[in-house]
């Protein structure tokens, strides 16, 4: 048999092998290179908002896995008289405890790679926006921004993001 088949056929089968495990050939050298836990589910920390390993939370708010930062959604709960809400303080309540949380996993605002942000008014785009930009004066992250129903705790934003760890 010719060799370059045979190499090809090598090379299909364990492709093959690697994505029924759930592993992608760009993965398997790092976690090779971090040892045998990194390709355990081990390598996921879960931590409560002051950086914690959370024990009982059924929603966490930092997840950290492979150098990211996962922030769940954060939204204003705010405990004032619903006349005095505006969007730009539910931006501000938001981004401050977003800005906390990146923290708490390692990584800065500047390392916020994507983040996702629900609005109950489209109409609070402009709002939301200028309160937005402020927390990233170097260029901020890939976003995506859609109108709901509603949120919980009557909030009139929540954003969640994916952060890259930036130190231990």
């Amino acid at each position: 048999m010719d060799l370059s088949v045979t190499r090809r056929m090598f090379t299909t089968r364990i492709a093959s092998t690697l994505s029924a495990l759930g592993l992608t050939a760009s993965a398997l050298p790092r976690a090779l290179a971090q040892g045998p836990a990194a390709l355990d589910t081990g390598g996921v920390r879960k931590l409560n908002g002051e950086g914690k390993p959370g024990e009982k939370e059924i929603i966490m708010p930092v997840v950290l896995y492979n150098g990211l930062i996962f922030v769940s959604g954060q939204g204003a709960h705010d405990t004032r008289d619903q006349k005095e809400w505006t969007i730009e303080s539910h931006t501000t309540m938001v981004m401050d405890k977003v800005k906390k949380l990146v923290e708490v996993g390692g990584g800065t605002m500047d390392s916020v790679v994507q983040a996702n942000v629900f609005l109950v008014k489209i109409e609070h785009w402009d709002g939301m926006h200028k309160v937005f930009s402020t927390y990233f004066p170097h260029g901020g992250p890939a976003r995506t921004t859609v109108a709901v129903a509603a949120l919980p705790g009557d909030s009139l934003v929540e954003i969640n993001c994916i952060a890259a760890v930036t130190r231990k």
